[in-house]
């Protein structure tokens, strides 16, 4: 059977940056815009060129994507002026982008308050925008700003809006929910009306999530006719945010009433890497996981104990509405001495370690973890330090050296130059089969000088550690005030390309940096098969 195709527009790089606390660097967005195609994502909304210098720079030069198509937003012309005397248009038309998303108002009450013109003059800049980009030889579309407030209260001007934009050659029609106050009911029934002028394979949905049912609007709008759907990783987005990618695309993936009927450019291979997705986005904005977020939360398919966990152990789909593999999650049972115990086997399978079930050291390689946990170790997030830490708890990790001793210090100081820098110095002490062994390195920092010391000569080690590289810390401050515990995660990268993540958690930033450190470089040992 035959199945439609409906489009999917991320929108995180451009309204996501509107969420509260959010502020993406110009690394940050093009790591991001190369993730979302990797996804399978249609349209990659980069954010709005000539806005701020940011945005510009960013368009200056087209991100190399091999299946999205890097889309710039901004505003059809202003009254009053010609679309060769708009700067904004102009800004949008210079840009380096594939497609240019227009926004312009479709209800006559935001038309006469918020821009103070006329519903004629509206239209015709929409006409004109839409005209002036697709001469330009780009894929056009417009957001249909505040369109079903608009349509319930003059629905022939809506329509005129959004019959200007199409007519004029518009690809896409993006009916916006821009309040977000709309019901499902009244989006089907809207789209319903709107897919009777203009065909549904040219009309979107762009959702906000004010009622919490961002989602289910934009199913709704699918269901009516719509065949684009913007929304955001993780439900990003200004106020509470846009419809959630990282729901919707396993619902429509997943659930038979959209995946019966419908196909979107996200393959089987690449939905099983979306919690990873979701995870990778909060880890650079430095933001906690939502953990009771559907499909990709730490809790989605998390069971206590009690009945529930005893069925889901017979069989999953007792209390599992999809596998959580398929997003690229697992399931976890809590709580008592038999769930703890099969949930960290389930663990010490993925990571590959070998254990005997009947080895008393598992009920204390469970306690161990509860217990960390209740400190702050985040092994969810660090794959590394959990396999060492089991390991380690069933005797298979050898001490490969020991450090006896470190020291950081940070200097303000005038260089040669005369200019004022801060400098780290770091000094590791550390005895290997008896051999003591003192290095010290300058860093950018005091973690950096740590990094560089430990790793800078481990003796008959050395050479195991060579390709080892960190790539990525981040650090969270798991409660109030001066005193507050940190902790640290570091991802590490050997010359291979494999990556893994270690914690550490303490009072102190250092203690709890150099943790993770540890634990990268004994892995990376590890791994190697480095000799006792």
């Amino acid at each position: 059977m035959s199945r439609e195709r409906v489009y999917l527009f991320d929108t995180t790089l451009r309204d996501g940056a509107q969420t509260n606390g959010v502020d993406f660097t110009l690394a940050d967005k093009q790591v991001i815009a190369g993730m979302l195609d990797d996804l399978g994502i249609d349209y990659v909304e980069g954010g709005y060129p000539g806005a701020n210098p940011l945005d510009t720079e960013f368009f200056a030069e087209k991100p190399k994507l091999h299946h999205a198509r890097f889309t710039a937003f901004g505003m059809t012309r202003r009254a009053g002026r010609s679309v060769s005397n708009d700067p904004g248009v102009a800004g949008l038309l210079e840009a380096k982008a594939d497609a240019i998303c227009f926004v312009a108002k479709s209800s006559a009450y935001q038309v006469r308050v918020a821009l103070e013109t006329t519903n004629e003059e509206n239209l015709a800049s929409i006409r004109d925008s839409v005209t002036a980009a697709k001469k330009a030889g780009r894929e056009v579309m417009l957001d249909c700003e505040h369109f079903f407030d608009g349509y319930k209260e003059n629905a022939a001007f809506a329509l005129a809006c959004a019959k200007a934009a199409y007519e004029s050659g518009a690809r896409w029609v993006v009916l916006c929910d821009t309040n977000g106050g709309t019901m499902p009911h009244e989006v089907e029934s809207i789209v319903t009306e709107v897919t009777k002028h203009i065909p549904g394979s040219h009309v979107g949905i762009h959702a906000h999530n004010d009622t919490e049912q961002a989602v289910a609007n934009s199913l709704a709008a699918v269901r009516a006719g719509a065949r684009q759907i913007q929304g955001a990783l993780n439900g990003l987005g200004e106020r509470c945010g846009n419809a959630n990618l990282c729901s919707l695309i396993p619902t429509l993936k997943l659930k038979r009433e959209f995946a019966d009927h419908f196909e979107i450019g996200v393959p089987d291979a690449k939905l099983a890497g979306l919690v990873k997705v979701s995870r990778t986005l909060d880890d650079m904005l430095n933001r906690a996981p939502n953990r009771h977020a559907a499909y990709v939360g730490e809790s989605a398919f998390v069971t206590k104990t009690g009945i529930h966990a005893s069925a889901v152990m017979k069989d999953p789909q007792t209390y599992e509405h999809v596998a959580p593999e398929s997003v690229g999650n697992h399931r976890k049972v809590l709580v008592s001495d038999q769930a703890g115990r099969s949930n960290v086997i389930a663990e010490l399978e993925r990571a590959g370690v070998a254990y005997d079930k009947s080895d008393p050291k598992l009920s204390r390689l469970v306690d161990e973890l509860k217990e960390r946990e209740a400190q702050g170790f985040a092994y969810e997030s660090a794959n590394a330090s959990f396999e060492l830490l089991a390991r380690r708890t069933l005797g298979r990790v050898p001490e490969y050296f020991r450090v006896e001793q470190f020291d950081v210090n940070v200097e303000q100081r005038y260089n040669a130059n005369g200019q004022l820098v801060t400098v780290a110095l770091a000094v590791v002490k550390v005895d290997v089969a008896g051999e003591h062994l003192i290095s010290a390195a300058e860093g950018n920092g005091p973690v950096n000088a740590l990094d560089v010391a430990l790793r800078k000569d481990l003796g008959k080690y050395q050479k195991y550690i060579e390709g080892l590289k960190l790539t990525d810390y981040r650090v969270r401050i798991l409660n109030g005030g001066t005193g507050a515990v940190t902790r640290v995660l570091i991802e590490s990268e050997d010359e291979a390309g494999e990556h893994w993540t270690t914690v550490g958690v303490s009072p102190n930033i250092i203690d709890a940096s150099f943790q993770a450190l540890m634990d990268s470089v004994i892995y990376k040992l590890v791994r190697s098969g480095a000799p006792a």
